[in-house]
């Protein structure tokens, strides 16, 4: 469904919701010593900084499973990534807060889906932009 310049998209047949050029959406999240420990055993990336605290008691956040703010206001709109680019800008720690704002920066529909370029900035509890990145991907109509 078309209307002006919004598109509205019902997905799965059990949301509508409209999609356009300019929509924000912000997702925090808080990692914890545990968060870090889990993904470690799950992804394998055991590095040190990501087993041993540093002197201050804190165990760098993995890169990937930071990455997972951002992925999760995607998955919120049932969005299927195709292509990802993250700038990871300062390391996180565990113990870190992380707001992430994501922005729509253009929707084209196709033959039964939507065309989706989003974009996205981290930022840590002090307002440091720990990562930014662009994504291009699909929504299924």
């Amino acid at each position: 469904m078309r209307c002006a310049n919004s598109i509205y998209l019902r997905i799965w047949a059990r949301h509508t919701i409209k999609l356009e050029a300019g929509q924000k959406a912000t997702y925090q999240r808080t990692f914890t010593t545990d968060d870090v420990r889990a993904f470690a055993e799950i992804s394998g990336d055991k590095g040190v900084h990501h087993v041993e605290a540093d002197i201050y008691g804190r165990i760098m956040v993995q890169g990937l499973l930071t990455a997972t703010v951002p992925t999760k206001l995607g998955g919120d709109m049932n969005y299927i990534a195709r292509h990802m680019v993250f700038d990871f800008v300062r390391p996180v720690f565990s113990g870190d807060t992380i707001t992430c704002e994501g922005s729509v920066k253009k929707v084209e529909p196709a033959e039964g889906h939507l065309n989706v370029t989003l974009s996205f900035v981290c930022r840590n509890q002090g307002g440091k932009e720990v990562m930014r990145g662009t994504t291009e991907g699909i929504i299924r109509a």
